[in-house]
């Protein structure tokens, strides 16, 4: 006798009404695509660590890579794919670049992923 799978119902039935209730909350292919390399990017500890850094202030480069102790080629590297998957804004002051988290919305999703798991 097969063990059974928690994770599956014994019976296979369909509640249509339910069914038809998800598929019109059900979020786009294209939308969903975005939202997942959203979180792919803070998938990476080293992102994560930029994302807080710059949740506390507009830095530039070499202050990021100072604040988490890498290099600022490393840290630039991590900023371009943060810019382009909209995630951080650059400032350019002269020579300088300055970094900010791109929207409210980009803070409020690292906070309330540091109170999902308990350290924020």
């Amino acid at each position: 006798m097969a063990a059974r799978d928690p994770d599956r119902c014994e019976v296979y039935s369909i509640d249509r009404n339910a069914v038809r209730q998800a598929q019109a909350e059900l979020v786009d292919r294209l939308i969903a695509t975005r939202l997942a390399e959203f979180f792919k990017a803070l998938s990476d500890p080293t992102r994560v660590r930029v994302i807080s850094a710059l949740s506390a202030a507009e830095l530039c480069v070499c202050d990021v890579a100072a604040t988490l102790g890498m290099s600022p080629s490393a840290i630039s590297h991590q900023l371009r794919l943060l810019r382009q998957l909209r995630l951080v804004k650059r400032r350019r002051a002269g020579q300088m670049a300055y970094y900010s988290l791109d929207d409210e919305h980009v803070a409020t999703l690292f906070h309330e992923g540091m109170d999902h798991v308990g350290h924020g």
